[in-house]
């Protein structure tokens, strides 16, 4: 047996396909058939599978669009309707926000396992746009925290998983590569967005510049409601811990997200505070506004040219080597920059490399599960990542604070926690393939 197709098809998985019944897709079953969960009879293709692309690249530019502008939202809340309250205390926002959109998954993975998509999307639209709509008219701390940091989080974490399991159902040898035009959405939302609250806020006030933005958002997820579908039909399972507990026991599905987490835990600091630092370093304020539009748009690039790569090279391959490299541009090029041009350019390779790490988280998880367990164990490996995207700003706000406003501790932070989830991206390539350098993993 070949080294790829043990890392492709897990044991487990192939045990299992062999005793499955057979499953028809589109005709009557016959004994000869394969179940529709075995790897050759992804259809790589077709209409459903590229409208399902579209699908999930709407929700993901609204998504991500509206958390990765939380860099435009603290700074206006620390010159404005926050601006009593220290760095620390408004990073919260953002990190609820992405706990819960993370962490969600753990019950949103089975409710997909067992009931489908359809009832995560269309409970998830109605919270992201009305959890939007209430923080137009938020002044206060504790309501930013329960409609941007908690109701459009809970809408984010139903459409992150149900966008996400979906999409693997659809497709295999392309998996990483469908990923990365999917994720695209994250990087167009992520230049759109911020560029236009700049502009709104600035022109029509915070209200109106949120409402705008939910219309827009509500445009794209009218799209997602019929787009977002499976492949496979739900299998419903009684509820047990076990389920979740059980891939952690495998080495590289506990690296992957151990890794994960780690990787996480730096790697949107430079998101989150750019462009506060990059003004504490004598950037004009409207300099730095553009700064986490090039962060987004370079990652447009970071997630299909490296997920194309992947899907020929191997995927944890290129993740380990894409994580690496983000993680030494942190330090050898943010630490030591201090004018315009070293913050803009790490700006755009920041932006490529980290790009690279998001679009291939998808596909790795489902190259090492059984793809009738993908809600449950994508559910287990972002809550592992919620715990520490939940810490990571306010840990970046404690640094900022503990050195009166410079930000050393925490570009230092940042780096050597990305260079130690890489870390263990390596010791789960060395699981999957020992020693083998070469082996496409």
């Amino acid at each position: 047996m070949s080294l790829v197709k043990s890392i492709h098809e897990p044991d487990e998985q192939r045990r299992v396909d062999e005793q499955a019944d057979t499953i028809s897709y589109g005709s009557e079953s016959s004994p000869s058939e394969k179940p529709v969960h075995d790897a050759s009879n992804f259809p790589d293709g077709g209409t459903k599978a590229w409208l399902n692309v579209v699908g999930g690249w709407c929700v993901f530019f609204s998504m991500f669009g509206w958390a990765n502008a939380f860099g435009v939202f603290q700074a206006y809340y620390q010159e404005n309707q926050l601006k009593d309250y220290s760095a620390f205390q408004i990073s919260w926002i953002s990190s609820i926000q992405t706990f819960i959109l993370f962490g969600g998954g753990i019950v949103a993975g089975k409710l997909y396992d067992n009931y489908g998509p359809k009832l995560l999307v269309f409970l998830g639209v109605f919270l992201h746009l009305f959890g939007m709509m209430m923080c137009s008219i938020s002044t206060q701390y504790y309501q930013f925290i329960l409609s941007q940091g908690v109701c459009t989080s809970i809408g984010d974490a139903a459409l992150f998983t149900a966008s996400l399991s979906t999409a693997s159902t659809w497709f295999h040898k392309k998996r990483a590569f469908a990923f990365g035009l999917l994720l695209t959405g994250t990087s167009i939302g992520g230049v759109v967005m911020p560029i236009c609250l700049e502009h709104l806020l600035s022109s029509l006030g915070f209200g109106w510049a949120i409402r705008i933005c939910t219309f827009i958002n509500l445009a794209l997820l009218l799209i997602a409601l019929p787009t977002v579908t499976s492949r496979l039909p739900p299998t419903p399972k009684p509820v047990s811990i076990m389920d979740h507990i059980r891939p952690l026991q495998e080495l590289p599905f506990l690296m992957l997200s151990a890794g994960c987490a780690l990787f996480y835990l730096g790697m949107y600091l430079p998101f989150n505070y750019i462009i506060v630092q990059a003004e504490y370093e004598g950037m004009s304020a409207g300099l730095a506004g553009y700064l986490i539009p090039i962060l987004n748009g370079a990652s447009l690039f970071g997630r299909i040219i490296p997920g194309t790569a992947a899907d020929q090279l191997g995927r944890l391959n290129t993740m380990i080597a894409m994580c690496a490299f983000a993680g030494v541009i942190v330090l050898a090029l943010w630490l030591p920059g201090t004018g315009n041009a070293p913050i803009l350019v790490f700006s755009a390779l920041y932006g490529f490399a980290s790009g690279a790490f998001i679009s291939l988280i998808p596909p790795l998880t489902a190259q090492i599960s059984d793809i009738r367990e993908i809600g449950v164990r994508s559910g287990t490996l972002w809550l592992i990542v919620a715990v520490a995207a939940l810490v990571a700003s306010p840990i970046g706000g404690a640094l900022e604070a503990r050195d009166g406003g410079a930000f050393v501790g925490l570009q230092v932070f940042a780096g050597v926690a990305m260079l130690i989830g890489t870390g263990l991206f390596a010791v789960g390539r060395w699981a999957l393939a020992g020693w083998d350098l070469f082996a496409k993993v």
